[in-house]
């Protein structure tokens, strides 16, 4: 049923009404356009509703109830924080000492902060068995070009200038595009028939040019690259570094590590792996965790420690390096989202988070064994945390993967990703993560199948999809091209 405060809120606004109360105006009056070009002054009032305050907050309530999100269903897209998150984490993170502290602060003054990233850093770096660990960069993409900075720092240091980075077509999109700005030349190698590395082919690229090789360990189709050791071996014997985006490091907590499979450089996606909602585009934490022949290379300041006269330990941002690529952050990063992190880490504790992974695993799995009798499965080795299917026995009955996204809608679930990785036609990404529970992983089975059914019983129904969302199926490319952002009745 729509509501009236299904409007937008200028369609509520009525001549008169007002939405707040202010005590009188104690400030003496000043004319605030003096001093200012004639050219900046408003001509005329500006356009604002006028709504009382229970209509406002009406509003706003009902646009809230409008949007997906993992307290409200499953959210099967991948473990990019939709999953459950720990609310006593946002407690935390707002603690008066954390969100109270300037930036300018001197270091005596926000011990306890600098001691739980020293913490942080530690717990990360033996998560992930690298000797070094920073916590600066601001998301996944900015982890990946600080990496790169460091590489080129290194191989520069080595009196070296490489100019190639290998990845694989499997890549996430992010990869090539950091690639590209810190000033590479991006070579992208096919998969083998498996879905992994085609060693072969790598081999043929690991020369004096490679300054290194991105992969993500497990790939975007899911896979463990089971010959790991051997790619460490041949990017290393051609000097090249090995560089593993950490996107699906939650498939490996407690089970493996990247510094014991060869990598010298990992990045953590602090905001999917260890908590913190970030839907919407942010806030994120890309932390980094390197060997010890790029820890010289670190972004400045990195969280240090000593002892002070007495013996007490004492926290500081060491600035000293001068090996250094510099600062690639603001102040220190994203402090929120790493409070968050500590304090997800330090709940599960080394059992914990080999569970998470473990569980996983194992959601994953269910699903993919129970969605492929009906869905292609277009690499068949065993998957990890997450598996594509294909859309094609769909697509060739006359229904798109795209058309099974809007119609997955329809039933309060939010649509799995759908056309990635590129090299599976019709794809379906689905990570069901380890915070869900059996019956909402048959739940999904059961509206998946029945989507299927609706193929062939009644297709006029997928394809007029969603049915129960505030809008309908939009034409997507002229939504982007042209928004209506009118709010005429």
């Amino acid at each position: 049923m729509t509501s009236m405060y299904d409007k937008l809120i200028f369609n509520l606004s009525t001549e008169g009404s007002e939405g707040i109360s202010l005590p009188e105006n104690d400030v003496p009056d000043f004319d605030f356009r003096h001093g200012l070009a004639e050219e900046l002054l408003r001509k005329t009032d500006p356009g604002l509703p006028s709504v009382a305050e229970p209509e406002v907050v009406r509003h706003f309530i009902s646009l809230s109830l409008k949007n997906h999100h993992i307290d409200r269903g499953f959210y099967p897209l991948g473990s990019c924080t939709m999953k459950y998150n720990p609310k006593i984490n946002e407690d935390l993170a707002r603690l008066d000492g954390f969100v109270a502290a300037h930036p300018h602060f001197p270091d005596s003054l926000v011990q306890g902060t600098l001691s739980l990233l020293f913490e942080l850093q530690d717990m990360l770096r033996e998560i992930a068995g690298m000797d070094a660990v920073t916590l600066q960069p601001a998301a996944g993409a900015h982890g990946e070009f600080t990496a790169l900075l460091m590489i080129r720092a290194y191989h520069n240091h080595q009196k070296r200038s490489p100019m190639k980075i290998i990845l694989p077509d499997s890549a996430h999109g992010t990869n090539p595009a950091s690639v590209a700005m810190a000033g590479y030349e991006v070579v992208q190698i096919k998969s083998n028939p498996e879905g992994r590395v085609d060693i072969d082919q790598l081999a043929r690229h690991c020369n004096d040019n490679l300054a290194a090789f991105m992969l993500t360990n497990p790939n975007t189709l899911g896979l463990f690259e089971s010959e790991i050791q051997k790619i460490a071996h041949l990017v290393h014997g051609a000097g090249g570094l090995l560089y593993m985006d950490g996107a699906n490091l939650n498939a490996l907590l407690g089970i493996t590590r990247p510094g014991d499979m060869g990598f010298d450089v990992v990045h953590f996606n602090m905001h999917k792996t260890f908590s913190t909602p970030h839907g919407g585009g942010g806030p994120g934490a890309g932390a980094l965790g390197v060997k010890s022949n790029l820890e010289p290379f670190l972004p400045i300041p990195i969280v240090a420690r000593k002892q002070d006269r007495k013996g007490t330990d004492y926290f500081f941002q060491d600035y000293k390096r001068p090996l250094s690529i510099g600062k690639v952050h603001s102040f220190f990063g994203n402090i929120g989202n790493l409070v968050r992190a500590y304090c997800y880490i330090r709940n599960l504790g080394a059992a914990g988070l080999s569970e998470v992974s473990e569980t996983a695993i194992i959601n994953a799995t269910y699903l993919r064994e129970k969605l492929k009798s009906r869905f292609e499965l277009f690499f068949k080795g065993e998957t990890m945390h997450e598996f594509v299917l294909s859309g094609n026995k769909q697509k060739a009955r006359g229904i798109k993967t795209l058309d099974i996204a809007k119609r997955i809608l329809d039933f309060g679930i939010h649509a799995p990703t759908v056309y990635f990785p590129l090299i599976v036609p019709e794809a379906l990404m689905i990570e069901p993560t380890e915070t869900e529970s059996k019956a909402s992983l048959d739940n999904f089975i059961k509206i998946m199948f029945q989507i299927d059914d609706e193929i062939d019983t009644d297709p006029e129904n997928i394809l007029s999809a969603p049915h129960d969302t505030p809008v309908s199926r939009l034409n997507e490319a002229l939504a982007a091209r042209e928004p209506d952002i009118s709010y005429q009745e």
